[in-house]
């Protein structure tokens, strides 16, 4: 059947024009596909964000909730990541395990933060090759790109991968309050550019830019990146009555600008302890825990 070289209409047989359009028939006319089914960017639902790094490597970030980040190689190109972090790959990628220059002393430091000991390096080969990583968590993946020599400051353990001429090194607090009520603790990660890294934060993602002296108070754990510009703190929460029946802890995290600053609505930390609330021996009346406890006792 012919189609209409305009609105891709059906033709009826022996049709001197569209009647959808009015544009004259040509007999024997090859259909038109529609314009759209052309199209090589219609919109994909399940693609949040798509990029393109420093070295030429694309990629695109899928899913909702528990999202992944697919990375397009070009041949010889490299991308790193911790173990356990890799989802799926195409069969040209090689992978090869070691310590990205730190020697014994990058092993120890690792050790000694709970970081993995070693690094996963993914090389494409003979050709364009995919890869992807993928969170383990609810939350979303967040594109860092970096020019030379920038730096960022991300929370322990949320690094998922990096092309190769980025630096994933370890960011250690200054200040002891801040280390010991802060609620990411001592030791953070710094990632240092060019190149473009992605990281896992948890729960939704809010984004501020923070004016110099601008002063923005977070309950711990929900700071899940910042510029190394942006000067972090606590301070404990006035009033006596505010601490022992506000609920929301001793201490608040300062972020005073200026800078970028992401926040996370929901902190592994505190999912743990919802949870754990529910689960056998913990004394919580929630019928879940009932129903766990049955189950693990079966």
């Amino acid at each position: 059947m012919n189609r209409c070289t305009n609105c891709d209409a059906p033709l009826a047989a022996g049709a001197r024009f569209c009647t959808s359009c009015g544009t004259p028939a040509t007999p024997g006319a090859p259909a038109a596909p529609p314009a759209a089914a052309n199209r090589l960017d219609l919109p994909d639902p399940t693609v949040t964000a798509r990029g393109r790094g420093t070295t030429g490597m694309e990629y695109q970030i899928i899913g909702t909730t528990m999202q992944a980040v697919i990375l397009e190689l070009d041949p010889g190109e490299t991308v790193y990541s911790e173990g356990g972090g890799m989802a799926w790959m195409s069969g040209n990628i090689t992978m090869a395990t070691n310590t990205r220059g730190g020697g014994l002393g990058g092993i120890l430091k690792r050790a000694f933060t709970g970081e993995s000991l070693f690094l996963n390096e993914f090389t494409s080969q003979g050709g364009k090759g995919m890869i992807a990583f993928a969170s383990d968590f609810p939350g979303k993946i967040v594109p860092v790109p970096l020019a030379a020599g920038q730096n960022m400051i991300v929370q322990k353990q949320a690094f998922l991968c990096a092309e190769k001429t980025v630096s994933l090194d370890i960011h250690f607090r200054k200040k002891l309050g801040a280390g010991f009520f802060g609620g990411e603790g001592f030791i953070m990660q710094k990632l240092t550019g060019p190149g473009v890294a992605f990281v896992a934060l948890d729960g939704e993602i809010m984004e501020y830019t923070l004016e110099p002296g601008q002063l923005l108070k977070v309950d711990t754990g929900h700071v899940g990146m910042y510029e190394p510009s942006v000067e972090f703190d606590v301070e404990m929460v006035r009033g006596f009555r505010n601490i022992l029946l506000g609920g929301e802890g001793l201490f608040l995290t300062t972020l005073r600008g200026p800078g970028r600053i992401w926040l996370q609505t929901m902190p592994t930390m505190n999912l743990a302890q919802a949870i754990a609330g529910y689960l056998p021996g913990s004394g919580g009346s929630g019928g879940g825990g009932n129903i766990i406890g049955n189950l693990l006792n079966d």
